[in-house]
């Protein structure tokens, strides 16, 4: 079999279908690179104006999903969204449910920048009014009346009393005692009892008769106070009307259009001449929330809690990274102060939710899960599409103080979810809500084809990677080096890894080396470098596996023929960097039924992929050669030198190989390695990592000394994975090391073991000349062996003197 041809073994990147020669010439992209199934699943529920049309973006870790999401966003968000100001105000009728204000964007600012301005005002104005002298004045003149009318109804019952001999006195503060008297003085009781029965008699009648007028004139006093009251709180509605009148006038003319705001202005009037003494007086409560807020002007009564604002029309995008209750439903502060407790309306903190209202709000699935209530209250609040602040104390039932009911929200917004898929199989398996409220799933790809199209569209994402991450521009040939890169992170040459994580971190590093380098523009050196200086900081474990090869420890040989010994390839992984490492399988026969030991499986170190392909490669070999009559032959595989799990397939090609020279007794070459999965008819199945295993068997041959002969056997559609090393190629170009491609377990058995497997006659048979025919005609020779076998027995059991 020929090798493969370099240009099977790497698919270069051609700069002249490049329409540019920097990325400076390039548009930044505006969409989501090779995501067209995911963003025809945004647009449409972007679109869709009804509720649960919600986006769980699917894919792993590292795609970008949220840069894209956000580029998308920014030029594609439903301008039919409105964004609103939302203001918390006090209900003065029910302090404890504190009322909520809607205004367009911007509009917001501006009312609570009006009330600050009136109430600033305010509080110079009306202490100076009311504290003023004309107020004074006027307010003693009306006080003066009244304590007259008062002091002369009770001096009319006292000069009536007076006549009658009997003393109006004052006994306790606002109570009166109605006395008899003798002469100047009081009746004692003494001279109260030395009295006639007459006379005692006549003071007894003459004192109900005047309590009953006395009462008379201290129900007038109760009247004359209540209409002193109404008339002291007329003249203070009057002259705060004087001095707030035109201004609140002027308030309702400009928000006329918002009937809410009208009503609350309205109730701030009215309010105001109710609560005179927040502007005269410093109360304890309001200093405390005030000195909390770190904010000394007053009366907090009136201000605007304006929750969220915005200070455009633009639909507001909202990235949440700590999705805690708190930040995503707002709470409500508390101030400490002396011992006591305060909270008001102007303590009220917006959530996420709140600023994302109107437009969208994006959070990582796992994060919003693992928060205690969070997936709950979420569900709620997109059920009832309303936004109630509760705080999580109360959501606990552990605290029974008293706190405020804020006035729910209305609830507009589009969640997008960050996921992977297991998150979302858990999800739709154990949630039958998460179907109703999230109907649409973005799934994002991990690879899109490699076309020259698709590369110069690749170009254009490379170049928003460097804009949006302020890097140097990279010329075509360091373009063309990032999408060799891609191809071979994708270990497809026909496909293009979306992984863009991968690409930015290339990109930032290579742009280090550039700036270190002095150069202005990223080239593909300096994409090289990076690359070489990422693999040395991840191969510490490489470089220790393959000391030990250099060293002996390890058994591996690259030269010479070995019966029933076969180097296989392996990945291993080492905290996200995967290497290729070659494994000795060796494979011994001995008599038997014809059954295969699988060492590793016997020992528990094999996972269930791995027996399955050893119990497939089982049933190859009854297929070809005990389909008539039993293997008398029995065999044991295992990988030497492994103490640690073995799982997969890829190995199987190299185990059947084994088998077959431990059955033929032909010689294995060991300058060869192989990997590949085999199926029960005898086909071979493509495996993952083929780049690294080519490489950790080459750099094996390197340590032992290049021959020309060495090189790797691997599955036929792998060829369309092989992105190999520079270094590889090298060594290909110079016929150091060659790379071959079968398609069948008897192409790679004629690779390996140098001769002919051997194709079946219609009888069965195989060429004698042939590994298969070699085989056949051993075990023949068994079966000839095991019928005499039985015939010597019964010989030896009829001769004399034997027991039957």
């Amino acid at each position: 079999m020929k090798s493969l041809p370099l240009n099977q073994l790497y698919r270069t990147c051609d700069t002249k279908d490049f329409s540019f020669r920097t990325t400076r010439q390039l548009e930044p992209l505006e969409e989501i690179v090779g995501q067209h199934r995911a963003q025809e699943a945004v647009r449409f529920a972007l679109a869709m104006p009804h509720g649960g049309y919600n986006v769980y973006a699917v894919g792993r870790n590292g795609l970008g999903k949220l840069t894209m999401m956000l580029r998308y966003l920014k030029h594609h968000a439903d301008k039919e969204y409105k964004s609103y100001d939302w203001c918390y105000v006090a209900n003065f009728e029910e302090p404890r449910s504190p009322r909520v204000l809607r205004l367009p964007a911007g509009e917001g600012q501006v009312l609570k920048q009006d009330m600050d301005r009136l109430m600033i005002r305010l509080t110079q104005v009306i202490p100076q009014t009311f504290e003023g002298d004309a107020f004074l004045e006027r307010a003693e003149q009306l006080k003066n009346e009244y304590t007259r009318k008062q002091e002369d109804a009770l001096e009319k019952v006292a000069r009536q009393a007076k006549r009658k001999k009997v003393s109006l006195t004052v006994s306790t503060p606002g109570g009166y005692r109605l006395v008899a008297m003798n002469g100047e003085e009081p009746h004692t009781q003494e001279t109260f009892a030395a009295l006639t029965e007459e006379q005692r008699q006549t003071f007894e009648d003459e004192i109900n008769k005047l309590e009953k007028k006395l009462r008379a004139a201290l129900r007038k006093i109760a009247e004359l106070e209540q209409e002193y009251t109404d008339k002291q709180q007329a003249l203070n509605e009057e002259t705060l009307e004087s001095l707030t009148g035109h201004q609140f006038d002027e308030l309702v003319a400009k928000y006329t259009v918002y009937p809410e705001v009208v009503d609350y202005l309205e109730a701030v009037r009215k309010d105001l001449g109710d609560n005179l003494d927040i502007f005269l007086e410093d109360g304890d409560e309001q200093a405390a929330i005030a000195y909390a807020a770190l904010d000394r002007k007053m009366p907090r009564r009136y201000q605007i809690n304006l929750l969220v604002h915005h200070k455009d029309q633009d639909v507001p995008v909202i990235v949440e990274d700590n999705p805690t209750y708190h930040n995503l439903f707002g709470y409500v502060e508390n101030v400490t102060f002396k011992g006591s407790v305060f909270t008001d309306f102007s303590l009220i903190r917006p959530g996420s939710l709140h600023k994302a209202n109107g437009g969208y709000l994006l959070m990582d699935a796992i994060k919003v899960l693992e928060q205690p209530f969070v997936w709950d209250g979420l569900k709620r609040a997109l059920r009832s599409r309303s936004l109630q602040i509760n705080s999580l104390e109360r959501e606990l039932t552990l605290s029974g103080t008293i706190s405020l009911e804020p006035e729910p929200i209305p609830l507009n917004v589009k969640i997008v979810l960050f996921g992977d898929r297991e998150t979302w199989m858990l999800l739709q398996e154990y949630d039958p809500e998460f179907s109703e409220l999230f109907r649409i799933t973005a799934d994002f790809e991990n690879e899109m084809h490699r076309t020259p199209e698709s590369e110069q569209q690749y170009a254009k994402f490379i170049a928003s990677v460097v804009v949006d991450k302020n890097l140097l521009h990279c010329d075509r040939k360091a373009v063309a080096r990032v999408i060799e890169y891609s191809s071979r992170i994708a270990d497809h040459q026909e496909r293009l890894s979306l992984h863009a994580a991968d690409i930015a971190n290339l990109l930032r590093e290579s742009d280090y080396w550039a700036r270190q380098a002095g150069a202005r523009m990223i080239q593909a050196t300096h994409v090289e470098q990076a690359l070489n200086s990422a693999r040395y900081r991840s191969s510490r474990i490489r470089d220790q596996y393959f000391d030990s090869i250099r060293d002996g420890t390890t058994l591996v040989s690259t030269t010479g023929e070995r019966v029933g010994q076969v180097n296989a390839l392996s990945v291993l992984s080492a905290g996200g960097y995967e290497f290729g490492m070659p494994n000795r399988i060796t494979a011994t026969c001995y008599y038997g039924d014809g059954d295969v030991i699988d060492i590793e499986r016997d020992v528990k170190l094999g996972g269930n992929i791995h027996s399955k392909g050893v119990m497939i490669l089982t049933s190859w070999l009854a297929s070809r050669f005990a389909v008539t009559d039993p293997m008398h032959l029995s065999a044991s595989l295992t990988f030497e030198q492994n103490y640690g799990e073995v799982d997969g397939d890829s190995a199987s090609l190299a185990e059947l190989c084994a088998l077959v020279s431990a059955l033929s007794g032909r010689g294995v070459r060991q300058d060869l390695a192989i990997t590949g999965s085999v199926n029960q008819f005898g086909e071979v199945q493509p495996v993952g990592g083929v780049n690294e295993k080519i490489e950790g068997f080459f750099q094996t041959c390197q340590l032992k000394g290049l021959t020309g002969t060495q090189g790797v056997i691997l599955p036929a559609s792998n060829v369309q994975n092989l992105m190999l090393d520079s270094e590889i190629l090298a060594a290909v170009r110079q016929r150091k090391f060659s790379v071959y491609a079968v398609d069948t377990a008897e192409e790679a058995i004629g690779l390996l073991l140098g001769k002919a497997a051997g194709k079946a006659s219609a009888k069965g048979r195989y060429p004698t000349n042939t590994i298969f025919g070699a085989i056949q005609k051993r075990l023949e020779k068994m079966r000839d062996q095991e019928r005499q076998e039985p015939s010597s027995d019964k010989h030896r059991q009829e001769q004399p003197g034997h027991a039957t």
